[in-house]
This record gives C-alpha cells, sequence and structure tokens, in this order.
C-alpha cells in the first residue's frame, strides 16, 4: 500500500468511514491499522487516504463476523510486507469458510421465517381461528438439499 501524505482529522474520517473517534483510537490502540497514524505539530492525528481505505477494508471484515483478533494478525502480515502472501490468503478463506456457513445458516432461517409469515398471512386473508398458528415451525420442504 503506497502511503499518500497525511491530510484528514479524525474527525473527517470518523464521518468519511462512519467508525466514531472512539473507534478509531481504539483500533489504533489495537494495533488495527496498517500504518502508523501520523501526528501533527500539535500532537493530533492525521490520516491519509490510505488510511481510510484500509479502514474501509477493516469495517467490511468486522461487519461480516471477523473477529478483532484475526483483523489484528491480517494487519500484521500486511505491515510485514511481501512473502506472506500465503498466510495471508489463509486468514481471508478461514473468514470466507465462516461467512460462507453464516449465510447457510442464516438462508435456513429466512425460509422458516417466510414460511410462518405465509401462514400467517393465510390465517389473516381467510380470518381462520387461530389453531393455525400453531402450524409446523418447519416448511413442509424443508429437508430439500436446494430450497431455491
Amino acid at each position: 500500500m503506497a502511503e499518500t501524505t497525511p491530510s484528514m482529522s479524525i474527525g473527517q474520517v470518523a464521518d468519511r468511514t462512519g467508525l466514531s473517534i472512539h473507534t478509531l483510537r481504539f483500533y489504533e490502540h489495537e494495533g488495527i491499522l496498517a500504518n502508523p497514524v501520523h501526528r501533527d505539530l500539535g500532537g493530533r492525528r492525521v490520516y491519509s487516504e490510505d488510511d481510510v481505505e484500509w479502514l474501509t477494508l477493516c469495517t467490511v471484515l468486522r461487519a461480516s463476523g471477523m473477529p478483532l483478533p484475526a483483523i489484528r494478525q491480517y494487519t500484521e502480515l500486511v505491515r510485514q510486507g511481501a512473502g506472506n502472501e500465503e498466510q495471508r490468503l489463509t486468514v481471508l478463506r478461514h473468514h470466507h469458510e465462516r461467512v460462507t456457513a453464516q449465510m447457510g445458516r442464516l438462508s435456513k432461517s429466512l425460509d422458516l421465517i417466510s414460511y410462518k409469515i405465509r401462514v400467517y398471512e393465510d390465517i389473516v386473508g381467510h380470518g381462520a381461528p387461530g389453531d393455525r398458528c400453531n402450524a409446523p415451525s418447519r416448511p413442509p420442504d424443508a429437508d430439500r438439499a436446494d430450497p431455491g
């Protein structure tokens, strides 16, 4: 990552990334930033466009459920420079597997929720008695391999 001239305040970076100032300081303290945060003559943090890009990546990784220790590990590998791409790939592949598994669980959950919504819409649409509220908690095709 080619370092660009630092020019943004912590408040500007917070606005650009959607992260709070507290979170930016926390990330710095936890070693989550790929480059050291520069300081101006008054000791205030100044960030570069590269810092914003890195923070955007970290935000995506966090939003996808990557734990901070894994982000820290990945950050350290990036800081070390070329030669450890296979290790970086391993970190990202492991996270990819976790996200894929989570998406599978969420898809099954969504199928069940959609089924229950159809049950209640049918009840509401027909004014049927509430007995059907106890319809099975699984759609009849829940065992299908491809719910598509």
